[in-house]
């Protein structure tokens, strides 16, 4: 079992039912016959401290085999300190592990508005924890669709959460990385 720790880019946000790249992952799954079954425990808005918080009870619940965190986005947009998003995740790989999970990490970044510095930061914790635990990482969820030549029209008028049209693009980020984890 796969079980999809995230925040709204992982929850579908403004987007219809079944159309998200978790939605479309389950699909490519059944296709391919891997045997997988998916649990989205992604809520909108959520932080890596609501992640932390909840993961010990998701672990015990559904003992996945692998976990995928895609979490800190909105740590970045409530200003959080970066050492507290780093803390969190590095809680939640751990856990993760230690109830025997193989963990990836969905990485973020942030627009340049937020500072140089800031910005660099931010995108570098995801794999410094990843190094650090020695687990898989997708350096940016949202690669190809924020940093594309037609980046505008893949996002909703909000220009946070990605369109229908990205989905594709998002889960073609985290597959390549997935597949090997869900061989072991």
């Amino acid at each position: 079992m796969l079980l999809v720790v995230g925040d709204s880019l992982s929850a579908e946000y403004g987007l219809p039912r079944g159309t998200g790249w978790v939605a479309l992952l389950g699909r490519r799954l059944a296709e391919e016959k891997l045997g997988w079954r998916i649990v989205n425990a992604s809520i909108s808005g959520d932080t890596t401290s609501g992640g932390r918080t909840r993961l010990p009870a998701l672990l015990r619940e559904h003992r996945p085999q692998v976990v995928l965190i895609e979490l800190g986005g909105n740590d970045a947009l409530r200003g959080l300190p970066l050492a507290m998003t780093q803390d969190n995740l590095t809680t939640m790989t751990r856990a993760a592990k230690a109830a025997g999970a193989r963990v990836l990490i969905a990485g973020m970044q942030v627009p340049p508005n937020y500072g140089r510095q800031y910005s660099e930061d931010f995108a570098r914790l995801f794999a410094t924890v990843a190094k650090a635990e020695n687990v898989a990482l997708v350096p940016f969820l949202l690669a190809g669709v924020a940093d594309g030549p037609d980046a505008e029209r893949l996002f909703q008028p909000d220009r946070i959460h990605p369109t229908s049209e990205a989905q594709p693009r998002m889960l073609g980020n985290v597959w390549p990385v997935l597949r090997p984890l869900l061989r072991s």
